[in-house]
């Protein structure tokens, strides 16, 4: 990804279809076994992620000169949430983490049937309502597993990438639209990425992965609300300040420009995520930058006639 401060959503195994050929078998168990040849990969973030196309890093967000009022708790705790869901529940380094990914996350096949993916929908990657045989995980509530995706990541670096971005951008649409409202939004924001990887991408039988379909829709609500606002950038071993407009401009249009369509990143669901999160925004500018006005410093007054 051309912009590393949004770890992407990650789609698991080789690009978008080919990690039906690496899975070995399903067990009587449902445990996924892998062959030992994916798991000796390098991978994009961490294993059982495969490597990205080459793309240099150009721009790398530092922080955003815009000052808030508020402590973003909900920022904060969105964060904590996500590293305690990597390190304390998701599985590492081994054949549980994708059993244990199959099951919980978010799969494009699942939530257009409505059901969990049988062993040949597994084995051989196609998508399919009729015939349907053994479940590998028929207590999977599929509905559900969109809300859990937005917590998984593919590895540490993926992790890091996506939180360092909410923590840059977050704060300030949490003080626009307040704790409840930025909850919600950041909730709904992520269910429409899914929603909008999932109607173009409706045979897919590989997991979804990943918290920046939400943080794009933060992202997005950041340039609507603040489009002039400076983001200091890493750029060629220098530290340059670019206007929000044009940074978050940039990535965007990188997700369609720059992304290889084999990285295995999800970019649609970026997209998705962002448009909503600025559309959600637009109509509600002025009063959301009311909110993050109210309590300012106001000037003080100057004698009638001066």
């Amino acid at each position: 990804m051309i912009l590393l401060g949004l770890g992407g959503l990650q789609i698991l195994g080789e690009g978008r279809r080919d990690l039906v050929g690496q899975i070995g078998r399903v067990g009587g168990i449902g445990l996924l076994e892998f062959v030992e040849q994916f798991f000796a990969r390098r991978s994009i973030h961490g294993r059982h992620y495969r490597r990205a196309a080459r793309q240099e890093a150009d721009l790398f967000p530092i922080r955003d000169v815009n000052p808030t009022r508020i402590r973003p708790l909900i920022t904060w705790a969105i964060i904590a949430a996500n590293v305690f869901v990597y390190f304390a529940l998701q599985p590492q380094e081994s054949p549980e983490s994708d059993e244990f990914v199959y099951r919980n996350a978010a799969i494009a096949c699942e939530v257009t049937t409505g059901d969990p993916l049988d062993q040949q929908e597994i084995v051989t990657g196609v998508c399919s309502e009729a015939d349907r045989g053994t479940e590998v995980f028929p207590d999977k509530n599929v509905w559900s597993a969109v809300g859990v995706s937005m917590f998984l990541h593919g590895g540490i670096a993926h992790l890091l990438f996506n939180m360092w971005s909410l923590w840059i951008f977050g704060n300030n649409v949490e003080e626009a639209f307040g704790p409840v409202g930025y909850l919600a939004m950041y909730g709904a924001a992520g269910l429409a990425a899914t929603l909008g990887f999932v109607v173009l991408n409706q045979d897919l039988t590989i997991p979804l992965v990943g918290a920046s379909g939400a943080i794009a829709g933060v992202m997005g609500a950041y340039l609507v609300l603040f489009p002039r606002h400076l983001v200091m950038t890493f750029v060629l071993f220098r530290i340059v300040a670019i206007p929000s407009i044009i940074f978050l401009g940039i990535w965007l249009v990188s997700q369609f420009a720059l992304v290889d369509q084999s990285s295995g990143i999800a970019w649609e669901a970026h997209v998705a995520g962002f448009v909503f999160g600025a559309a959600l925004a637009f109509p509600f500018r002025r009063a959301l930058l009311r909110r993050t006005l109210a309590g300012a410093p106001q000037p003080a007054e100057r004698p009638f006639g001066l």
